[in-house]
């Protein structure tokens, strides 16, 4: 009989993550501090980052040996960068193949896509033990010393499991993120994908490009002078790691381009009708937006997060 995902947890998994930034340490800590883990192991390229990670209490131990890390691991979770997480994929599942119970596999990139399509072509089809996930949950700060354990409480952490995915490996994906106070959902890839680019990857692309187009003007000193909370509200998501984003641009570009020319159509509708001063139209689109941001914010508010 196949272990429930309760008693998974009570068997304490080694958890190693691979990529000790806001997301992977925000979850190390959160598996430390709530005990699903017997050990938490952090993995990376810079050593200091890894030894505060220590000194923080957010991991047990560090290793800057891939294989070691790879080989340690109950739980593989990939923290890194969209575009590196497929390179990663790349390193790590040929030293898996053929072996009798290799480790579950998870990631938190923003993207699933390019990350199946990765897998599939190492693999030859879909690992059975890579189940993956993304965290809806951030911030604009980056870093291990940006790490909070509470980060995913009330927040919704997507699964996308495919056929062929091992059931017992999906389920303890699933205890893990539910350990740390997130909702679990599970989506198809590709419309995890599309949704994603409409709701997180356009608002990041639109602060960046808002930002950058203003700081380029001619006016832009008095404009960032005199600009107040709606301007710093609305562009806070610009202060996010340039690279990351700029990786998630790339990997998700079908869907993220889809969704702009979507919002540039609608732009352009919106930019006709304050031309043709059509107070009607105008109206009855700020009035719909604020009933479904409305209902945005109340949805919020009953899963316990604070409306931005």
């Amino acid at each position: 009989m196949a272990e429930s995902g309760s008693e998974r947890q009570a068997s304490s998994p080694t958890v190693v993550v691979l990529g000790l930034g806001l997301i992977g340490g925000s979850l190390a800590a959160a598996l430390r501090g709530n005990g699903f883990c017997r050990r938490c192991i952090g993995w990376g390229h810079r050593k200091a980052s890894l030894q505060r990670g220590v000194e923080l209490g957010i991991i047990d131990s560090y290793t800057l040996d891939l294989e070691a890390a790879v080989d340690a691991a109950d739980i593989l979770v990939i923290a890194t960068p969209t575009l590196v997480a497929a390179q990663m994929l790349e390193r790590i599942l040929p030293r898996l193949q053929g072996r009798a119970q290799p480790p579950v596999i998870t990631d938190v990139a923003s993207v699933k896509g390019n990350l199946q399509s990765t897998a599939e072509a190492v693999w030859g089809g879909m690992p059975p033990r890579l189940v993956l996930g993304h965290p809806i949950a951030g911030s604009e700060r980056s870093g291990v010393d940006a790490a909070d354990a509470g980060l995913f409480l009330h927040h919704r952490v997507i699964l996308t499991p495919v056929p062929g995915n091992d059931a017992s490996a999906v389920e303890l994906v699933r205890a893990m993120w539910a350990s740390t106070g997130a909702e679990v959902v599970d989506m198809a890839v590709a419309e995890h994908d599309r949704v994603l680019a409409a709701t997180s990857h356009l608002p990041h692309v639109l602060a960046y490009a808002l930002v950058d187009a203003l700081a380029r003007s001619d006016a832009s000193a008095d404009i960032f002078r005199f600009a107040a909370g709606g301007f710093r509200d609305f562009t806070r998501i610009a202060s996010s790691d340039p690279v990351m984003w700029r990786d998630i641009a790339i990997a998700n570009r079908p869907a993220l381009l889809q969704a702009i020319d979507l919002f540039s159509d609608h732009l352009q509708e919106l930019r006709a009708a304050i031309d043709q001063q059509q107070s009607d139209a105008l109206l009855e689109t700020f009035s719909r937006a604020k009933d479904a941001r409305d209902a945005f914010a109340a949805e919020l508010a009953a899963r316990g997060q604070r409306p931005a």
